[in-house]
């Protein structure tokens, strides 16, 4: 019986750090190259990586910046005290 879409999800991280025994990245590319939603997966990750490795920083407006802190607060205060 052959692996799943769910065998393969907790091996894509180590997959996309190609972090990974080569049979078993020959055996997911198979495998992504006939499974569209494993395909679609591991392209969303790969972007994401992209995009936090560039950490490009971006300016808020004041008013947001100034919400987003007093949420972060609060969340804090909620969950670790004072």
């Amino acid at each position: 019986m052959g692996r799943k879409c769910l065998d393969y999800i907790k091996e894509l991280n180590d997959y996309i750090d190609g972090d990974l025994d080569p049979a078993l990245c020959e055996e997911i590319e198979k495998h992504i190259g006939h499974c569209e939603n494993c395909r679609i997966m591991v392209d969303t990750m790969k972007q994401s990586v992209k995009l936090c490795r560039e950490g490009r920083p971006v300016e808020l407006p004041k008013s947001l910046e100034s919400k987003l802190n007093n949420l972060l607060k609060d969340r804090w205060q909620i969950k670790f005290g004072k």
